[in-house]
């Protein structure tokens, strides 16, 4: 599989866990596949989850959690 991004949707605050409790979604190194969720984007509390769009490894996460993301972005490495 060649290498791929996973882009912001819309511009907004990038979480990488559902909750302030609750573990990240991934990891760097998890395989995941078509329709998981790797993290939130908060816009005027409202969340949208940022999805998989093809299988593959997370190999590096782009952003960090809670940083304000632009659309288009680059947020997610896939292998």
């Amino acid at each position: 599989m060649a290498d791929n991004t996973i882009k912001a949707q819309m511009p907004g605050t990038f979480y990488r866990r559902p909750d302030p409790e609750s573990d990240v979604y991934v990891e760097e190194g998890d395989e995941v596949s078509a329709g998981d969720t790797v993290g939130l984007i908060e816009v005027m509390k409202s969340f949208h989850e940022v999805k998989v769009e093809e299988d593959g490894t997370v190999s590096k996460f782009l952003v960090e959690n809670e940083d304000a993301v632009d659309a288009g972005q680059d947020l997610v490495e896939l292998e």
